[in-house]
C-alpha cells in the first residue's frame, strides 16, 4: 500500500529469508506450533486430552483467520486470547484445552528464542560466505605493495591482501559473537505465570517429575537442548541483550571495511562494483560514488544504536515481569536482524566485486617511496663508505626540499635530488634499484598466508545451508 507507512528495511534492503521469518505467518503458525506441541505432551504425559484434539489443531496450523483475530483482540485487548479464540474456531474439538496451564509467554517468548535462533544461524551462514569471498581476496592480493596509512597520511607499504586480513579478522571475531550468543539461548518451555510451574504442578497432581519432562520434551521438539534453569514469566532479556550486541558488533566491522573502501575509492585504489548502467550522480553523471559502502555503513550506524535497547530493557525489568518490554521487543529485535541481514547482503556483493586499480595503487606506491625507502638508501650509501650522519643530514634536507615541490605541485624529485649529492655516493641507478616497492612490504605474503591457512576452516567447513521456514 502506498499510503501507509512501510519500513525501508522491509521494501528495500533485508533478504527474503529474513522477511519471511519475521513475518506475521511465521510468528504466529510457531504459537500454534507450540499450543501442538503442548497439547500433545500433555496428552502423553496423561492428562485428558485426546488424539483426535492433538490433530486437529495439527491440521489448523497455517490456516490463521486474521480477520478474525483483529476483531477478538480490539475486543480483549490481548494478543493472545485473540489467537487462542481464533484458534479455537478453526479446531473446535481442542477449543477447550488449547493454552492448558500455559500464560502468553509459553507461546511469545519460546516463539522469539526460535525466530532469533533460525535467525542467527541465517546470518551466520551469511557471515561464512562473507569471509569466503575476502579470502579468495586476500590470496590474490597478498603480495601486491600498497601504501600503508596511519593517521590518514602516508606510511609504510603494506599489501592489498594484507589490509583485506585486518577485515577479516574483525569479521571473526564477530563469528564468535554468533557462536556465543547461539551457544546462550535455552528453551523457555512452559513455566507458568510466575516461574514457579504451579500450574503444570496442579495439573500433574503434585508430580514434578512429569513438569520436568513436559519441559524437556517441548524443548527437545522445537531443537534445544535445554531450558534455562530459572526463570521467571518470561526468558531472561539478558539474552536480547547479547544478541543485539553481536549483531552490533557485525556492524561495526562491517562499518570499518566500508569506510576503508570509501576513502580507497577516493584515491581511485579500489573501487565496489559498478554497473554498465549505474547512475552516480542525477548532476554530475562523470560520479562513481561508493554508495553501498555508504549504504553499510548508515545501516550500521542504525544496528549500533538500535543495539541499546536490549540492555536498557534488561536492566528494567521488574522482578517477575514486566510489560513495558514488549512494544520495544517488537520492533528492535526484528529490526536488528533485518538491519544485520542487509549490511552482510551489502558487505557480500562488495567483497565479492572489488575492483582493484592496480597501476594507480603503484603510481601511489613510488611516489611516496623515496621517503619510506630512505632507511634503507641511507644503510646502502654507509655500507659504500659514507658518513652516517653526514648522509641522515643529506636525505633530511632533501626531503624537506622534495616535500616543498610536491606542495607546491610539482614532481618530489628526491632521488634525482640524493643522486646529485655527492657525498651520498650513491647513482641514479643503483638508487632506482633499490626502490622495488615488494622489498618494503615486510612479511604481508606470508602473514596472509598463516592466516588463511589457520583459518579457512571455518568458512570452507562451515554449513552455509539456509534454515528452512516450514510455512
Amino acid at each position: 500500500m502506498t499510503d501507509r507507512y512501510e519500513s525501508p528495511l522491509s521494501t528495500r534492503y533485508a533478504s527474503e529469508y529474513m522477511l519471511k521469518l519475521f513475518s506475521a505467518d511465521s510468528r504466529y503458525q510457531t504459537w500454534r506450533k507450540l499450543w501442538v506441541a503442548l497439547a500433545r505432551e500433555e496428552s502423553r504425559l496423561g492428562l485428558p486430552i485426546s488424539q483426535e484434539q492433538v490433530d486437529e489443531l495439527a491440521a489448523h496450523i497455517k490456516d490463521i483467520d486474521y480477520e478474525c483475530v483483529r476483531i477478538r483482540e480490539k475486543e480483549v485487548r490481548h494478543d493472545v486470547m485473540a489467537h487462542v479464540y481464533a484458534y479455537g474456531k478453526a479446531a473446535p474439538s481442542a477449543a477447550g484445552i488449547i493454552h492448558l496451564g500455559a500464560t502468553s509467554c509459553y507461546v511469545t517468548d519460546n516463539a522469539d528464542l526460535i525466530l532469533y535462533r533460525d535467525g542467527l544461524r541465517y546470518l551466520r551462514g551469511e557471515l561464512c560466505g562473507l569471509l569466503k569471498d575476502l579470502a579468495a581476496f586476500a590470496e590474490r592480493y597478498k603480495a601486491l605493495p600498497t601504501l600503508g596509512y596511519t593517521h590518514y597520511q602516508p606510511a609504510q607499504c603494506v599489501t592489498v591482501g594484507k589490509r583485506a586480513a585486518l577485515w577479516m579478522q574483525d569479521f571473526l571475531s564477530d563469528l564468535k559473537e554468533i557462536d556465543y550468543a547461539l551457544s546462550c539461548i535455552r528453551f523457555l518451555g512452559s513455566r507458568g505465570t510466575t516461574g514457579t510451574e504451579a500450574s503444570f504442578l496442579d495439573l500433574f497432581g503434585g508430580d514434578g517429575e512429569k513438569v520436568d519432562e513436559l519441559n524437556r520434551s517441548l524443548a527437545a521438539s522445537f531443537g534445544f537442548e535445554e531450558c534455562y534453569d530459572v526463570c521467571g514469566q518470561t526468558y531472561p532479556r539478558k539474552t536480547d541483550s547479547r544478541i543485539l550486541n553481536a549483531l552490533s558488533s557485525l556492524a561495526q566491522s562491517a562499518a570499518r571495511m566500508a569506510n576503508d573502501i570509501r576513502l580507497l575509492q577516493h584515491d581511485r585504489q579500489i573501487e565496489e562494483p559498478f554497473e554498465s548502467q549505474q547512475i552516480g550522480s542525477s548532476a554530475m553523471a562523470y560520479k562513481r560514488n561508493p554508495m553501498r559502502c555508504e549504504r553499510i555503513c548508515s545501516l550500521a550506524r542504525y544496528l549500533m544504536a538500535d543495539a541499546l535497547n536490549a540492555p536498557l530493557t534488561a536492566s528494567v525489568q521488574w522482578l517477575e515481569r514486566t510489560l513495558d518490554d514488549s512494544a520495544n521487543r517488537r520492533i528492535c529485535l526484528p529490526e536488528g536482524f533485518l538491519c544485520a541481514d542487509a549490511i552482510l547482503r551489502l558487505a557480500r556483493n562488495v567483497a565479492s566485486g572489488l575492483r582493484v586499480n592496480e597501476k594507480v595503487i603503484d603510481r601511489t606506491v613510488r611516489e611516496y617511496l623515496p621517503f619510506i625507502a630512505t632507511e634503507n638508501l641511507m644503510m646502502e650509501a654507509v655500507k659504500k663508505g659514507g658518513d652516517r650522519q653526514e648522509i641522515h643530514e643529506v636525505i633530511r634536507r632533501c626531503s624537506m626540499e622534495a616535500t616543498a615541490r610536491l606542495k607546491n605541485g610539482e614532481p618530489g624529485g628526491l632521488t634525482g635530488l640524493l643522486a646529485q649529492e655527492e657525498v651520498f655516493g650513491l647513482s641514479q641507478e643503483e638508487i632506482d634499484a633499490l626502490l622495488e616497492p615488494s622489498r618494503y612490504i615486510g612479511r604481508c605474503p606470508e602473514q596472509v598466508e598463516a592466516f588463511l591457512a589457520r583459518y579457512a576452516p571455518v568458512w570452507e567447513k562451515a554449513d552455509e545451508t539456509k534454515v528452512e521456514i516450514d510455512l
